[in-house]
């Protein structure tokens, strides 16, 4: 009977600051809070807080969440080994794809006795500071 109250109460408030929210021109934002204060109201119209407030004092029902907590404990186990043993059987035997670094192209050494660009004195293919962020990033 209390949460019942106190969702009731929840909604009302949640339409309430969607109401204020409409007001100041901000639909979208007031449709949304609308949409979560309403949630609390369906859930007591739709008896699943009687439903949750029985599971919550229900030793089996808490067995039963124990029994689903140790399953996944083992799938996840499952899957960990299997991601550390380098994937499942079924893609054992299959070729590994190449890495991205693999095809990328291979950039050689600009010319150096270029003709210098007037008025700098410096080759015009002085491509030093490039390559240094090339080789930073394994290219």
């Amino acid at each position: 009977m209390l949460a019942e109250t106190v969702c009731s109460a929840v909604a009302a408030a949640g339409l309430g600051i969607a109401a204020i929210t409409a007001y100041r021109r901000r639909f979208l934002a007031a449709t949304r809070i609308a949409a979560y204060a309403l949630v609390p109201l369906g859930l007591v119209m739709t008896g699943a807080v009687q439903w949750l407030a029985d599971t919550a004092f229900s030793p089996a029902a808490w067995l039963g969440f124990g029994v689903l907590g140790v399953a996944w404990a083992l799938f996840m186990t499952a899957r960990t080994v299997e991601r550390h043993r380098g994937g499942d059987t079924r893609t054992r035997g299959r070729k590994r794809a190449a890495e991205p670094s693999a095809s990328a192209p291979v950039l050689g050494r600009g010319r150096r006795d270029a003709a210098p660009k007037p008025g700098t004195g410096a080759p015009a293919d002085d491509f030093s500071d490039i390559e240094a962020i090339l080789k930073k990033h394994g290219i």
